[in-house]
């Protein structure tokens, strides 16, 4: 299945873009845990991390049998390298929170695993200048590989997208719960021109409060303003940054997370409300296939 992206100015595309997705089937290398009930899941699968750029997503389930009968869709987190250097699998994090969710936090090495990808649009190529990107619990984990290619330490796709001039600094604004869930950030540690800021409802580690409340600081504060906010975790969070970027006078793209079923936009459980230029009103896109990446000004928020 090779779902094309269309490239007109009816809605927010990136220009030129177009997803060929592959279906295989990979083994589990191994699996870490991250935080509370969330986990790195490692995946040998070539073919598809030959592909994937920050901010795709792609379909996960168990071969063969009907419990569960529909994929899962996860966002990269990070390619990792074979032996020869080459992207041999990808990583992912997903927190447990159902049945799919339960029988992965049970798998072990070499356990097939069935996944067609990558899907979707990714984050643009970031901008040089100051990159934020805002992630509100699971939603920090498409922002490793993200973080990697804005500083230029690593390029992904097929062939490997430019970065034109890499991003002077990287923001990581993490929001969590409390500090009891906040999840290990170690893997960003080799990361230059780097810093992560935690913000936690209780309190108890860095901002006391909501990850939005790290953004406008930084919003209020950047001269010039930051050259691109991306931003993933749950919607009240996403509708708040989007609103803030937009008063501050900041980029922004959100990455949603919407429920989908087949993932290549033949079934339409995933649409989303966009704004549709030089027409009133508005109409719907498809997240899995016009997204999941919108610029913020492009949506209905409301």
């Amino acid at each position: 299945m090779a779902p094309h992206l269309s490239t007109d100015d009816s809605h927010p595309l990136l220009p030129g873009m177009v997803c060929t997705a592959v279906q295989t089937t990979g083994a589990v290398v191994d699996q870490v845990q991250l935080a509370h009930e969330t986990w790195r899941l490692r995946i040998a699968c070539p073919a598809l991390a030959r592909q994937i750029i920050p901010g795709q997503f792609f379909m996960v389930r168990p071969p063969g049998g009907t419990d569960p009968l529909l994929g899962r869709p996860f966002a990269l987190y990070d390619v990792y390298p074979g032996d020869d250097g080459q992207p041999a699998g990808i990583d992912f994090g997903y927190h447990v929170v159902g049945k799919l969710t339960t029988l992965m936090s049970q798998w072990k090495a070499g356990q097939p695993v069935e996944l067609w990808g990558p899907l979707g649009n990714g984050f643009p190529a970031p901008p040089g200048g100051h990159l934020i990107c805002v992630g509100g619990g699971i939603g920090y984990t498409p922002f490793l590989a993200v973080a990697r290619e804005a500083v230029g330490q690593r390029r992904y796709g097929n062939p490997p997208r430019d970065i034109p001039q890499p991003a002077s600094r990287v923001s990581l604004l993490y929001g969590v719960q409390s500090r009891a869930m906040r999840a290990d950030l170690d893997d960003f540690a080799s990361i230059p021109n780097f810093e992560v800021r935690i913000a936690t409802d209780d309190g108890s580690e860095g901002h006391h409060g909501f990850v939005t409340g790290l953004l406008e600081q930084i919003l209020v504060a950047d001269e010039p303003p930051p050259a691109a906010v991306f931003v993933c975790g749950p919607e009240p969070m996403m509708r708040a940054a989007a609103r803030l970027c937009e008063q501050h006078d900041a980029a922004c793209w959100l990455s949603l997370e919407s429920p989908m079923a087949c993932g290549f936009g033949a079934c339409f459980s995933c649409v989303t409300r966009v704004r549709v230029p030089q027409e009133p009103g508005w109409d719907y896109r498809r997240t899995c296939v016009e997204g999941p990446i919108f610029r913020s000004t492009a949506l209905i928020l409301d």
